[in-house]
């Protein structure tokens, strides 16, 4: 079992398009609409038909781009440039960088001379009325995209797939959704997307409408819907909202929540309990279930069973994280900075430059939180004082 792909430039996680060099045509914010590209033909305005994406004007040689703030940073696994509809006048070519930085930089920061792009899309072909799928290989954390095209055209639509890999520093001392995808949280597998994914579930904020959940086909056996999700670190649960909203002749009968603390075998091989037991649901309804203390064990994986069928809007799963979830979220969030954000992250937030800061990132990645304590208390980093290895250690591992 893989994880599922987030698309990190989703609107609905929080992503927008922050500038681009034309869109005399079609507004950049086109880019990252949720629904699929449309189009009518003859449906002219001022400047010209009206198209669902970004288009610029002709020029030719040249090249026109767009900024993109990713809705969640994390790892991209694949770009995909949608030129769906634009048949006469796509781009002949695309290439896509992304860069890691602090804050909600402007256009002008981003594009200074102290932002780093890294390439991820080489400059490639573009097919028209296409999506063009592009595998990424940097295995490193990003916050924003650049998309180049060339020399000028229309893209309907663009997506960046991969993985979410929070900052914990936002997430320290907060009431924690562990399941969000915002915060972590993704699908491993599902019984059934007939109707729309389960990812829907664990979106930020409140369906709008059925759609914005998830809804399975109707069975015609004995059997039971259910998703496996992975939780943002290991932690303890403490109350699940189970929400029917929208969902009013197709709601679920019963719903029930099972975890497991799963090892290196992966969950398959764990020790599964009771989280929730059978809870009965009634339709259009946000149900808040507090869980009782006994059964919160310690979980990575949680189960959702539905009984028979039907759809859900969210399920939230509030609690706290071990330390040792603590820990292994922190390590994978600095294991993943590209080396220019982790001395920036260690400079402001540590107060650690030269040297030691630079020995620091160059030992990653840190397999377990003990090597990093080692290395902080070891005397490995000539000039790390006992004050900073402190900041360090508490960035870091919580």
């Amino acid at each position: 079992m893989t994880d599922s792909q987030v698309n990190l430039a989703a609107r609905r996680l929080g992503a927008g398009v922050i500038a681009a060099s034309d869109e005399f045509f079609g507004e950049k914010e086109n880019l990252l609409r949720a629904e699929p590209p449309g189009h009518q033909p003859r449906t002219f305005g001022h400047k010209g038909q009206v198209v669902d994406g970004w288009e610029t004007r002709r020029h030719s040689p040249g090249q026109d781009w767009a900024l993109i703030r990713l809705g969640a940073p994390g790892v991209i696994h694949a770009v995909v440039v949608d030129t769906a509809h634009f048949t006469g006048n796509f781009p002949a070519e695309c290439s896509v960088e992304a860069c890691a930085v602090e804050g909600y930089p402007g256009p002008a920061e981003l594009l200074g001379p102290d932002v780093t792009w890294a390439p991820l899309v080489p400059r490639s072909a573009l097919a028209g009325d296409s999506e063009n799928r592009f595998a990424v290989s940097d295995p490193r954390r990003f916050t924003h995209l650049r998309l180049t095209i060339y020399p000028d055209g229309g893209v309907a639509r663009l997506r960046a797939e991969g993985e979410v890999v929070p900052d914990p520093r936002l997430l320290n001392g907060l009431p924690l959704d562990l399941v969000a995808l915002e915060n972590g949280g993704t699908v491993v597998d599902a019984s059934d997307r007939f109707y729309s994914p389960p990812e829907n579930m664990i979106g930020p904020g409140r369906a709008a409408v059925m759609g914005d959940g998830w809804e399975t086909r109707r069975r015609r056996d004995a059997g039971h819907d259910w998703v496996l999700f992975r939780l943002a670190g290991a932690g303890h649960i403490h109350q699940a909202v189970v929400d029917t909203s929208c969902f009013l002749g197709n709601a679920p009968a019963t719903a029930a929540l099972r975890g497991c603390a799963a090892g290196e075998a992966g969950p398959d091989a764990a020790e599964w309990f009771e989280l929730l037991p059978p809870a009965w649901l009634q339709p259009d309804t946000r149900h808040r279930f507090r869980i009782d203390p006994a059964r919160s064990r310690c979980a990575t994986h949680v189960r959702l069973e539905i009984h028979p069928d039907g759809g859900l809007a969210r399920l939230r799963l509030f609690g706290e994280l071990t330390g040792d979830g603590r820990a292994a979220l922190g390590l994978a969030w600095f294991d993943l900075l590209p080396e220019e954000h982790a001395l920036a992250v260690l400079a402001a937030d540590c107060g650690l430059t030269g040297p030691p800061a630079a020995g620091l990132a160059a030992r990653r990645p840190y397999p377990q939180p003990d090597r990093l304590a080692a290395l902080l208390s070891g005397g490995e980093l000539p000039g790390l004082d006992a004050a900073a290895a402190r900041r360090v250690r508490a960035l870091i591992l919580g």
